[in-house]
């Protein structure tokens, strides 16, 4: 387990990558749309009640061998389709809406209905990994909350672990099966070893549980503001503020990395006085779980967004959202915009930058979710206003003509 103490190695001035200027065009990649999912409280639609009230959506999405597993945490069950829309298997709490439903209906392909007598309340982040175990986060019955000593921290999160044929269930908390609640949680991912990783959000940055492939706690890392590396400030009288915005573990080895943005303190020129932030610049780190240092940091290139307004031409710089990272070494960076979203794709040590467009459209799409493949497919649900669609983004096919080329 990593302390709370500060171990960092020293590290250089991170390289810079090369990529296409301001002035050029991002290429667009097609999404291929793979099929769509109607709204309604039956087996094969999705319980959406109301998209623009906010906290009503509990939609998740991943991708797994070309077969996709979608959560519908407002009616407490899980699809696992094909690439056709096709349902597979149907996973849903015996309590629920849909049970009752599934028993008054006297279907008769009762083979696809996958009945969990555990409490399956409002799932929402779901993970697949190779033998097609399924983990998806869960709330818990009020009176089952904890809390810290402070009363600053609610553990009122779990994991539900089911195989594919639901002839084993469980609950996985912060020590393993039958454990404590998490607090809060980021995400959740597996890895090529079939390990479990869960993210949580504290107040001072984030943690990391990482399980066995038996579901029992490996390592609990803490990734704290105070004991993330700094950078210098600008200017003598400038201070540097930093945020962690997000932890993704390695899919293929015991190390994490660590996106950090980092601001400084911007003094009004009259009055002389502190006014505000400015966004500085991102690193992504590896931090290596086993040895409890920091790698060299890595510089990721900010979005740019132009504003024209009076005659002039303002340029702001946003930080990416840190999407995951691929068995092969690439990370994937997001930032939403009016047309879609821009994506970059990164490989830290070939120096290689990738920039692509997903054109959507924006004014129709009320939700959205998205999953990133240890292949490098992304895999998108846009909840609409008639239906839901699933899509997915051929970047992995991108990656390998880079690389052939």
């Amino acid at each position: 387990m990593i302390s709370n103490a500060k171990k960092l190695i020293l590290f250089t001035l991170p390289f810079l990558f090369f990529s296409c200027s301001k002035n050029d065009v991002v290429e667009s990649i097609s999404e291929n749309q793979l099929f769509t999912i109607p709204y309604g409280n039956f087996e094969e639609q999705l319980s959406v009640y109301d998209l623009n009230n906010v906290g009503s959506v509990r939609n998740g999405i991943t991708m797994r061998d070309g077969f996709f597993y979608i959560t519908d945490g407002n009616a407490e069950k899980i699809l696992e389709t094909n690439s056709y829309g096709d349902l597979l298997t149907l996973f849903y709490n015996e309590d629920s809406k849909i049970a009752d439903l599934l028993k008054k209906s006297n279907r008769k392909d009762i083979s696809i209905h996958k009945e969990l007598s555990y409490p399956f309340d409002f799932p929402g982040m779901i993970a697949v990994d190779s033998n097609k175990v399924i983990y998806t986060v869960c709330s818990i019955p009020r009176d089952r909350h904890e809390q810290n000593n402070d009363g600053s921290v609610l553990y009122s999160q779990t994991i539900l672990r089911f195989s594919r044929d639901a002839s084993t269930v469980d609950y996985i908390g912060q020590q393993g099966p039958g454990g404590t609640p998490f607090p809060f949680i980021k995400n959740i991912y597996t890895t090529e070893k079939d390990e479990l990783v869960v993210v949580c959000t504290t107040d001072d940055g984030l943690i990391v549980y990482w399980f066995g492939s038996n579901g029992y706690l490996k390592y609990m890392v803490p990734v704290t503001v105070k004991d993330a590396p700094t950078i210098e400030p600008i200017g003598e009288s400038s201070e540097i503020y930093l945020t962690i915005e997000n932890v993704i573990p390695d899919p293929s080895s015991y190390k994490l990395f660590v996106k950090i943005d980092y601001y400084s303190s911007y003094i009004d020129e009259e009055s002389k006085l502190y006014s505000g932030v400015n966004y500085v610049q991102t690193y992504l780190y590896p931090l290596n779980i086993l040895t409890e240092t920091y790698g060299e940091g890595v510089s990721i290139p900010p979005y740019e967004e132009s504003v024209v307004a009076d005659y002039s031409k303002l340029v702001y710089k946003i930080p990416y959202d840190f999407l995951g990272v691929t068995k092969n070494g690439w990370k994937f960076f997001i930032i939403k915009n009016d047309t879609g979203f821009d994506v970059a794709i990164i490989q830290s040590e070939n120096q290689r930058i990738l920039r692509r467009h997903f054109d959507i459209d924006t004014k129709n799409t009320m939700y959205y979710t998205m999953d990133l493949s240890l292949d490098g497919i992304i895999t998108a649900m846009y909840l609409e206003k008639d239906c839901a669609r699933v899509v997915w983004y051929r970047t992995d096919n991108l990656i390998d003509a880079i690389l052939k080329n």
